[in-house]
This record gives structure tokens, sequence and C-alpha cells, in this order.
């Protein structure tokens, strides 16, 4: 392990000076806060780079998450870097692309084939997603410590700077078990949700200007459970499709090839304001015209109806400073485009993980944080540009007249279906490819980043 004292030489970020082991050291090389898909990643990434990693995770495994469990080819190219079987006897089921139903028409698109990524996604019930890249990198040589609830982060009393945090254990209902300790590490790395109470607790504020979606879902079971598409509606009804009052938002239907299908709807907003619109009861009204042969009948409903905010385009920052990365939802790394966040969090654990390696190995702290910096400028440089792309989409389909005329007028071309599906699931190739490729690629590089 990287041992690094927690004194002077290693605080004074300034210094020139060699870093030394003193008289405190750390309990890990790096300590994570949260066992999601960001946090998991990370842990793994560093283990494998020898590190000695601490992921703290306040549940016990399987426990469950609000998503739509469906992976686009972006997320399965990162769990392909992490060496997982995706196998379907390992409880993957792959699809072929996304089927769009909206203004009259029904399209099946398929994933395109690039060499940046591979032409199908996955889907996986978080459930078992979680708990099977958790304990992935614990079999990296993570040490993993479950019912952990991370209660604060830990300063340096002279710079300020994080050098681990404060936890107690608790409860399978969450509630304290135990004393409080506390964990030191040279950097601590954030992916804890949502809620991301640690980079709260550290003063890190989310920007009330960036998108933030809503969503909703619930499992079915359904004789469809082995779709091999991907289904989004992009229209809601509160009754017979085209003859009945449009809802807000846009639904989905993704087969988890187990007996049943993840099942939701989302909404997006162009800023963090609140929103009052009941989802609940928009789920429900869409759930009584859904498709028969889908069968998404009461008695089939597996577990109630819940839901989670969704923030988008980096909406929390900076990235990376003074010890604490951010990775994940903590740093609101969901896409504006598509609401999805797995892949940005599996990618951003990938990065921080090698800035973490890199900055370890310096031998002064000055280099060392030099290293640990190049953590935001990668993510931003990859990220940046397609995420304002996607704030200025927002901006556009929250008018619901001009969502109508795009639905209706915009399906049944396929060359602008093809840039659509490019560009809203992020599956383009970032140099050279086609035209479409191109000018998505073109358009993110010019785009301020977010």
């Amino acid at each position: 392990m990287v041992r690094l004292a927690l004194n002077l030489h290693v605080n004074n970020v300034t210094s020139g000076e060699p870093l030394v082991v003193g008289t405190t050291t750390d309990d890990a090389d790096v300590i994570v806060v949260g066992a999601g898909p960001a946090g998991s990643a990370a842990a793994f990434h560093c283990a494998s780079a020898g590190l000695d990693v601490l992921l703290l995770e306040k549940a016990e495994f399987p426990r469950d998450k609000v998503c739509g469990d469906g992976l686009t080819p972006r997320a399965v190219a990162e769990l392909v870097r992490m060496g997982l079987p995706l196998r379907e006897q390992d409880g993957w089921i792959r699809n072929q692309g996304l089927r769009v139903l909206g203004g009259g028409h029904r399209l099946e698109l398929p994933w395109p084939e690039l060499s940046s990524y591979p032409s199908f996604g996955l889907a996986k019930a978080r459930m078992s997603l979680d708990h099977t890249l958790a304990s992935h990198a614990r079999s990296a040589g993570a040490k993993l410590l479950e019912r952990t609830s991370v209660t604060g982060p830990v300063r340096d009393e002279r710079t300020g700077r994080v050098v681990g945090v404060t936890a107690r254990p608790v409860d399978g209902s969450g509630h304290k078990a135990g004393d409080e300790v506390v964990y030191r590490a040279p950097v601590v790395i954030a992916a804890d949700g949502v809620s991301t109470r640690l980079a709260t607790a550290a003063g890190r504020t989310k920007r009330d200007d960036r998108p933030m979606g809503v969503a909703v879902r619930t499992y079915f079971r359904t004789p469809r459970h082995d779709d091999p598409w991907m289904e989004s509606h992009l229209e809601l009804w509160d009754g017979e499709p085209q003859r009945s009052n449009l809802m807000p938002g846009y639904g989905w239907i993704f087969s988890l090839g187990d007996g049943t299908a993840n099942v939701g709807l989302g909404s997006v907003s162009s800023t963090a304001a609140a929103t009052k619109v009941d989802y609940k009861s928009l789920f429900a009204a869409w759930m009584r015209n859904a498709p028969a042969e889908w069968e998404f009948t009461p008695e089939n409903q597996v577990g109630p109806v819940r839901g989670a905010a969704l923030p988008m385009g980096f909406n929390r920052g900076p990235l990376y400073g003074n010890g604490l990365m951010l990775a994940g939802d903590s740093a609101g790394m969901i896409s504006p485009f598509n609401g999805e966040g797995i892949a940005y969090g599996l990618q951003a654990g990938r990065v921080a993980a090698d800035a973490i390696a890199q900055g370890l190995a310096r031998g002064t702290a000055a280099g060392r944080e030099r290293a640990f910096a190049t953590y935001q400028g990668r993510m931003k440089d990859d990220l940046g540009g397609y995420y304002t792309l996607g704030r200025v989409f927002v901006r556009l389909i929250e008018h619901p007249e001009v969502m109508r005329v795009c639905t209706r007028y915009g399906l049944p071309r396929p060359l602008l279906m093809k840039f659509v599906l490019k560009l809203l699931s992020d599956c383009y190739e970032p140099r050279g490819g086609d035209m479409v490729d191109r000018v998505i690629a073109g358009l993110a590089r010019i785009a301020p980043a977010a």
C-alpha cells in the first residue's frame, strides 16, 4: 500500500518537498463512499492498480435503487473494460436497439456498428447489477464495508483538506448500530448518489441552472420479458393513444429476461426548480392504457412505484478539489439527453482511479495534486460539450408543442432518426466515423464545456 502521512508535507500542496511517512498512517490509499456503479468501478480500477481501497456502503447487498435498468453500448464498453462476464446465465439480457413509439409511428432502431462501442445494449435490475459490481471490486482486492453510513468529511486542521471520513455502523433499517469511527486516506471519492451528503458537507453546492429530471418506475411480470428491444414511448396518453389527452414526460419498457420488465416514466426540466407534477398518478393513467400484449395489470405488478431525482449535466462541482473527488450522481453526471447515468458513473470511476494511481506515485505533494486534478479535466473534455448540447435539447423539448412536432414529422425520416439515436444514446465515433458521427462530434467540440 502507498502509505502517505497526514502531516505538513502531505497537506501543503504547493510544497516541492518529498512526501514522507509520519507518525500517523492512513487506513487506505483511497476511500470510496458509495458502492453504486461509480463507486464500485472506482474501487475496482484502484484495486486493480495495486492500491489499498476502502469501499463504504450504507446498505447491505443486495439492495435496490430506482433506475431504468437499461444499459446503452457506452455502458457495456465500460463493463467489458472491467472484465465482467456478460453472459445470459449471469443474469444479463442483451438488446439490439431502441424501439421508438410516438406521433403515430413505431420504429426499431438498431444500435450502430462502431469501433468505439459494441453494437448491443444490456439490461439487468439494479438489485443485481450493483451487487455484481461491488463483488467484482472486492474480488479485485477492495475492502467492502456494508452497513456503514458516512456521516461527514474529516479535514486537516491547518489546511482544510479532506483527509478521510467519519462513519458509523447501521442496522438493516439504517439506524445507528455502533459508535462513530474515523477512516483516513490521501484522497476520498464521493460516489454516494443523488443525496451526496458527503459532497454537501464538504461545501460542494449544486447548480440550479443545470437540468434536473424526475423518474418513477416499477416492475411487471410479462410474457414479453425477453423482448430484444428497449422500448421508448415519446408520448404518454391518459386514454386511447392519439384520441385522448397528452401527458407530460416520456415512458420506457425495458425487458429484463427474468420474467419481468422495468416500466417507468420520467420528465426533465432545464433548471433544478421543484416540480409539482404527480408522476405516480401519471404512471397509473399510462398503465391503464398500456399495450395489452405486455399484460401490465395490477396483479402482475411486482413492488411499488418508486421515484428518484436525476441530477444532470455536471450540476455539482468541482469534480476534484482539496482531497475530494465527486463521481456519478453526486456530481450530476446523468445525461440530459436520455437520463442515463450508469455509463458515466462507470467512466468516472475508471478515470478517477487512473488519476489517483498517477497522483499517489508522485514524489511531491504538488505533483500529486496536479495528477489528481486531471480527473476533472478529462471528464469535462470528454463530456462537457455533449452535456451543453443536452441542456439546449432540454430547453427545446420542455415545450410540448415542440416535442409534438418533432415526434410527428421527425420520426419517419431515417437519416434524421439515425442522427437522433446516436446523439441521444451518446453512441457515436468521437473521431472519424460517418457523416453523422462527424457532425455530432463537431457540435460537441464547439459547444462550451458544461
